[in-house]
């Protein structure tokens, strides 16, 4: 009788331990997708690549100091100083994907290798013909926010934070419903507070050093004290560093912004996680517009993307929360898509983006297994 009673025991201490390492199937309650502009997914699965550390290609003068920061002796160990974050939280604890050098293939699908035609693609899960290039023209597909921001659970509490003042047209900001923020001048939509009151007056005092792009640090910053104030459940987040110093071939400050947007990613999460509305009820996704060059295309290539640098169709994604089970790097999977983000986002809350927009890819299969129940 006692081994017996001993036997049950175990078994069912097992049956418990299997129970809770069980992704939770319950839907996302918060959504939160952030993009990292042009971020290639070179040094996502590498990290810093000390071929880049010379000044004819990367403006570097003195490697030594770079290399000591930033080299190590595996790609393993590369990429997880550079983005310590993502590696360590969310490839453990999520997905990620775009590892050409193991299976995994991320790419875009619009052809054009530039901004505007990526974050439209990410956003509304289509490859829209009408927009090429980064003019401002206003999109004509509402995206995965303005979706969420109809839903009945996520009704009037979408918000969308960007360096860019293009974010203005890609979300349709006078017409979407929701506050947009892009960057430029002072952020003055919903409850203020003293913090953003501060932010306000630094983000029309600090001189811009592109033009229509903030720094990151008064964009993030307003963001992380808005959502802390405002408590939004969809949640826009684009940095943009990354991008403007690839575009001066500055590989140090590249690695300083990518190093620097995992940072932040690493802030927004831990709030996420320390507070009740967003602590284990939140999907975080994590992606890139558009991938670049590489060094031996031609001169200097990592810094250019459009259409006509091999390389710039190439990205990644990231992604954890509530039903995501926890699988990390994938390896040798079928290819996904930059259109199949939207609908891969949403299906997270139990939602069906592509069912509402017909010309919208479907979400990704990899992610989520069989589709999550729906919402009541």
């Amino acid at each position: 009788m006692a081994l017996r009673n001993l036997l049950l025991i175990a078994a069912v201490s097992c049956s418990a331990h299997v129970a809770q390492a069980q992704p939770a199937s319950q839907p996302a309650e918060n959504l939160v997708l952030v993009m990292i502009d042009g971020l290639r997914w070179q040094e996502v699965f590498t990290g810093a690549d000390e071929r880049y550390m010379t000044n004819a290609v990367g403006k570097v003068e003195k490697p030594e100091p770079l290399l000591a920061r930033w080299h190590r002796g595996t790609p393993e160990e590369r990429r997880e100083t550079l983005m310590p974050f993502l590696w360590s939280v969310v490839a453990k604890e999520g997905q990620i994907f775009g590892n050409r050098y193991k299976g995994s293939t991320a790419d875009i699908t619009n052809g054009r290798g530039v901004s505007y035609p990526g974050y439209a693609e990410a956003l509304c899960g289509v490859a829209e013909p009408v927009i090429k290039d980064n003019r401002h023209i206003v999109n004509p597909n509402p995206t995965v926010l303005e979706f969420l921001n109809q839903q009945e659970a996520f009704r009037g509490t979408a918000a969308a934070f960007g360096s860019w003042q293009t974010f203005r047209f890609i979300f349709r900001a006078e017409t979407c419903g929701f506050p947009v923020d892009d960057g430029n001048g002072a952020f003055t939509a919903g409850t203020g507070s003293p913090e953003l009151a501060v932010l306000n007056r630094l983000r029309t005092e600090v001189p811009y050093r592109w033009p229509g792009v903030a720094f990151d640090a008064l964009t993030v910053n307003t963001a992380l004290e808005w959502v802390k104030v405002n408590r939004p459940r969809a949640l826009f987040l684009g940095m943009g560093e990354t991008d403007e110093w690839a575009h001066e071939y500055d590989y140090a400050r590249y690695l300083d912004a990518a190093h620097q947007a995992d940072a932040y990613l690493r802030r927004l999460w831990e709030f996420l996680q320390s507070d009740a509305q967003y602590a284990g009820r939140t999907t975080l996704m994590i992606t890139c517009d558009h991938g670049r060059g590489d060094l031996f295309l031609k001169d200097r290539a990592w810094g250019d993307h459009n259409g006509a640098t091999p390389g710039s169709e190439h990205i990644w994604m990231a992604i954890l929360g509530p039903g995501i089970q926890p699988l990390g790097e994938r390896t040798n999977v079928e290819p996904i898509t930059q259109s199949q983000f939207a609908a891969t986002l949403a299906a997270t809350a139990g939602l069906d983006f592509s069912s509402a927009q017909p010309r919208a890819a479907g979400r990704i299969a990899e992610v989520l297994g069989p589709r999550p129940t729906a919402r009541p």
